[in-house]
């Protein structure tokens, strides 16, 4: 870093009165900071590394206070730089600026494998850190765990659960399995279905692998049981909103079972919540425009099922599905294996955390698992004229976000042919859960967009008007009447 670079990051700093997650102010106008050790782990930590400037003061509005000593401040740095594990090589910096003298410790990235740095006198777990805004934060146990898994290339979704049995399994989707591997792996195609089952990770030694439980059991649940999607689908923008009857969710629901089960149910899910816009163009030709491409969707569901993080430190969190009035939010447990960035997904061939589970769902044609899915999403999203689809990775956790055409207003979402058909179905009387499930979609959704236009239209009456929240309420057809 040159001097007058050194300048202006300083007149940055100072006209925004803040820290940044790559630069950290220190006073040591006196003496040299007591510890510096959270924030030389943490930016060696963090892809863009960072830079520790002494001499300015958080405290003082950013003010240029300057340096007690600058030959001794760098000899301090260098011996703090020392304690760490593996060694930080800073390069140092010094410059004078508003009268006063300043250094700068420029602190490199190291590269993932060798990561987490930390503080020798402290260990590795609590002696590694992680940079959060302008904040130096302690690493979990998840967090240090996640590099370690890495470096030395444990295989989570390969580790054994003996109370599992291959009795447990559905044995048309492993009969269908090992019949295509026989017809795929002609080198496999001799081999005993036991040998075969072994060489493909669905078990070790005969006894069945996480990967294999979660494929083929009839119910994974029953071993782990928060390994599953919680789904729901909520009436605002924020968790905790209520609709007008005071309901915090529209539907919610657990969605358990083997991968290809939670796939198919949760898809359903998004299927039966999202609102649909039904276009009629110039010659009277009617085509239907879903919130979301359903095929993005999938994506998205089978990315967080396939390479979420299965160790054990992770067994208990779910899959969140959570659909929003502006936006869809898929969230798993893992960031992004081996490192790499956000910015790269979609155009990069990353290193695949369950390389075995992919396998296995990729011979059953659940998953192609040659890297389409970003891709996928991305492009559906684009043809369907869509903001484009956001990927974080914070502390560990993926969040896919699909924002929706929030300018789309329920009245413009054309109901006329459902409508006509519920009009018909009241016929009869019907309850609240006979509609919805005549509907296909959710109750809020039933009531709200289907129902009630229908009464204020006169098409449709309630056969106890005077309690309209009544769960012996009814409606018919007021031509009926």
């Amino acid at each position: 870093m040159r001097e007058e670079e050194l300048e202006n990051l300083i007149r940055k700093v100072q006209r925004r009165q803040t820290e940044f997650q790559t630069v950290e102010l220190k006073t040591a106008a006196v003496d040299f900071p007591r510890r510096i050790y959270d924030t030389l782990s943490s930016f060696s930590n963090q892809d863009d590394g960072g830079i520790i400037i002494f001499g300015v003061s958080q405290e003082d509005n950013c003010n240029v206070v300057g340096v007690y000593n600058v030959e001794n401040a760098q000899k301090k740095a260098m011996e703090a730089c020392d304690q760490m594990e593996p060694k930080v090589r800073a390069i140092f910096t010094s410059a004078e600026i508003d009268g006063k003298m300043v250094l700068a410790a420029e602190i490199p990235p190291v590269e993932y494998w060798n990561r987490p740095v930390f503080y020798k006198g402290a260990g590795r777990i609590r002696g590694s850190y992680v940079r959060v805004g302008d904040a130096d934060e302690p690493m979990s146990e998840y967090e240090v765990y996640s590099y370690e898994a890495f470096r030395r290339r444990i295989r989570d979704e390969l580790r054994t659960i003996p109370d599992c049995r291959i009795a447990h399994f559905d044995q048309e989707r492993l009969k269908r399995y090992l019949e295509e591997v026989k017809r795929d792996r002609k080198n496999l195609a001799a081999l005993p279905d036991s040998e075969i089952m072994d060489l493909m990770g669905i078990t070790q030694n005969g006894v069945p692998t996480l990967a294999g439980v979660l494929v083929f059991s009839l119910y994974p649940q029953t071993w782990f049981p928060q390994l599953c999607i919680t789904a729901v689908s909520l009436p605002g923008t924020d968790m905790g909103e209520t609709d007008e009857d005071g309901a915090r969710f529209l539907d919610n629901k657990r969605i358990t079972g083997s991968i290809p089960d939670m796939l198919e149910e949760t898809v359903n899910f998004a299927r039966k919540n999202m609102r649909t816009k039904t276009i009629v163009d110039k010659n009277g030709q009617r085509t239907d425009k879903d919130e979301y491409p359903i095929v993005a969707i999938r994506e998205a569901v089978l990315n967080a099922l396939i390479h979420r993080d299965y160790s054990m430190l992770t067994e208990n969190t779910p899959i969140s599905f959570e659909m929003y009035r502006d936006r869809l939010e898929i969230v798993s447990k893992g960031g992004l294996y081996g490192g790499g960035s956000v910015k790269q997904l979609g155009t990069g061939r990353p290193e695949t955390r369950n390389a075995a589970l992919a396998n296995i769902l990729e011979v059953l044609k659940v998953t192609e698992n040659r890297y389409s899915g970003i891709p996928i999403m991305i492009r559906s999203f684009a043809e369907a004229d869509l903001p484009r689809p956001e990927f974080t990775v914070t502390r560990g956790v993926f969040k896919v976000r699909f924002r929706n055409h929030t300018e789309i207003s329920e009245e413009e979402i054309d109901k006329t042919d459902i409508r006509r058909a519920v009009v018909q179905f009241c016929t009869t009387p019907r309850s609240r859960e006979e509609l919805t499930s005549f509907t296909g979609k959710s109750r809020y959704y039933t009531m709200a967009f289907i129902v009630r236009p229908l009464l204020e239209q006169g098409q449709l009456k309630m056969t106890i008007p005077e309690k309209p929240k009544s769960s012996y309420q009814r409606f018919v057809s007021k031509t009926n009447h």
